[in-house]
């Protein structure tokens, strides 16, 4: 019993830690006078405490949005990159209705003038 109070309480830090750093949050700026986007977060405190992304917009190739339904409904809106894969765009823990996800798709490949792949 004392094995699975150690291993909770390590766990609970961990995610109280998580939750005091704000690991993930950050923000997108897509802007078409330079034609590039740049992609913030911030991770764990540390050497690479921040993670920076920036690319051209001639780069992406579509808007992907991914569903998965079931008990734990997942809606995930990503950017296709050409050369560099896909980048999440929405937090995986923010449960978004279909609407909402569907409409952040469209606004976004709307300014961009990209396809847009559901998946």
């Amino acid at each position: 019993m004392s094995f699975y109070g150690i291993a909770g309480l390590f766990i609970s830090s961990y995610l109280w830690c998580t939750i005091f750093w704000n690991v993930g949050s950050g923000y997108n700026r897509f802007d078409r006078k330079e034609g590039i986007v740049c992609i913030f977060r911030w991770g764990f405190p540390g050497k690479n405490s921040r993670i920076f992304l920036r690319f051209l917009m001639k780069d992406i190739q579509s808007i992907r949005i991914e569903v998965k339904e079931g008990i734990y409904a997942r809606r995930v809106l990503y950017m296709e990159i050409r050369g560099q894969g896909a980048v999440p765009l929405t937090r995986t823990d923010k449960n978004l209705t279909p609407r909402e996800i569907e409409q952040k798709a469209v606004e976004l490949a709307y300014f961009l003038r990209v396809p847009i792949e559901v998946f």
